[in-house]
């Protein structure tokens, strides 16, 4: 398989006034499941189109196996693209569309297959190979494409937003097929997609972009843990992490967050790194997931309790998400997660703290990562 390699990649199109794709440097490791996931417009699949070849460079290196691609022909280029759409060609055979590039490289029949029949078993279409596209569900289809890519053997597979024709069962289906395909072909892939979850089950690492900016480079706990700024931690995470505009203030010679009427002393482990923030805006962060009722949570290490009131209860089989506001800020709602056994009332008042270990800050300006 191969290494992928981007040095200082950027791409403007003609008559833009912002670069499409910003001074990109990256290393994709041989055998790597790599997965690039943003917003729409991110330039996640202009990155992804730019190592097939199928855009153009506009500054920088793209390198695979440490051989220069920025004008080698797609078709030269060893790599393998699925599209979102499947490609198929509508009047041939299962077994025809997964032949046809190897017969356009003039390969021997029987090695054709060879290929197509030993494709078609890792994914499990053998009794689909006399069909055409018409007289399959999408999944299907999509196994086709991935299958056509296989029996080119190439040193990269890029997979440009997949699953995302596929309904919610199907999609958690292919994503689980298309990962236990990377582990049998041992190859190097690259994902695109808009579904952080997507991102988060698939990737063993995973670039975060935004308006063709590469946020944060890391693996799918790295992230989920350790986000670098205000945006890498509010997409990563479903429900995402809440976030309470404030400032930091000494109260009563106290190191506190205020939001309006919300307070709550600074735990000691935070107060060096926010101490220079005094007077100054902050934001604070807190996931679904580490918000604790005090009066049932006894043996964790909780920040100071917080009251709030019970907006909505959606309960979604063994959990529950709680949207709430706090009582001193009844402007905004927000989420946390507990087990559907203690199902909580609307208005309902209770007390939170939430996990110490997991409190994070930002800076309200620059929306980096304080601690």
């Amino acid at each position: 398989m191969a290494s992928i390699e981007l040095k200082n990649l950027k791409k403007v199109y003609p008559g833009a006034t912002t670069p499409t794709i910003v001074d990109t440097s990256l290393v994709f490791n041989d055998k790597e499941f790599i997965v690039l996931v943003g917003p729409s417009g991110c330039g996640k699949s202009t990155l992804l189109r730019m190592i097939a070849g199928l855009e153009d460079i506009t500054a920088g290196d793209l390198l695979i196996d440490n051989v220069r691609m920025n004008d080698v022909p797609p078709k030269d280029r060893d790599i393998s693209m699925v599209f979102q759409n499947y490609a198929l060609y509508p009047h041939m055979t299962v077994y025809d569309n997964m032949a046809f590039g190897l017969q356009l490289r003039k390969v021997a029949k029987a090695e054709i297959d060879q290929k197509v029949r030993k494709a078609a078993a890792i994914l499990g279409i053998e009794p689909l190979l006399t069909r055409k596209p018409k007289d399959m569900s999408g999944g299907q289809r999509q196994r086709v494409a991935i299958g056509r890519s296989i029996v080119r053997e190439p040193k990269v597979f890029l997979f440009d937003e997949p699953l995302s024709n596929l309904d919610a069962k199907l999609r958690v289906q292919m994503r689980t097929e298309i990962k236990r395909l990377h582990r049998q072909l041992d190859a190097t892939m690259v994902y695109v997609t808009h579904d952080q979850i997507e991102a988060m089950t698939m990737g063993d690492r995973i670039v975060i972009m935004k308006d063709g900016v590469i946020h944060q480079f890391d693996t799918p706990m790295n992230l989920f843990n350790n986000p670098v700024n205000k945006f890498v931690a509010g997409f990563v995470g479903s429900p995402s992490m809440n976030f309470l505009d404030g400032e930091i203030i000494d109260h009563n010679a106290q190191l506190t967050f205020r939001s309006k009427d919300v307070l709550f002393g600074v735990p000691a482990v935070y107060r060096d790194k926010l101490v220079r923030y005094v007077g100054k805006k902050v934001t604070f962060g807190f996931r679904p997931e580490y918000l604790y009722d005090t009066a049932t949570e006894f043996s964790r290490d909780l920040s100071e309790g917080v009251p709030i009131t019970i907006d909505v209860v959606e309960p979604i089989g063994s959990e529950s998400f709680n949207y709430f506001h706090f009582n001193g800020n009844p402007d905004q709602t927000y989420c946390f997660r507990t087990s559907s056994n203690n199902l909580y009332q609307p208005d309902q008042v209770i007390t939170v703290g939430a996990d110490i270990e997991r409190l994070r800050f930002f800076d309200g300006d620059t929306e980096a990562l304080i601690v």
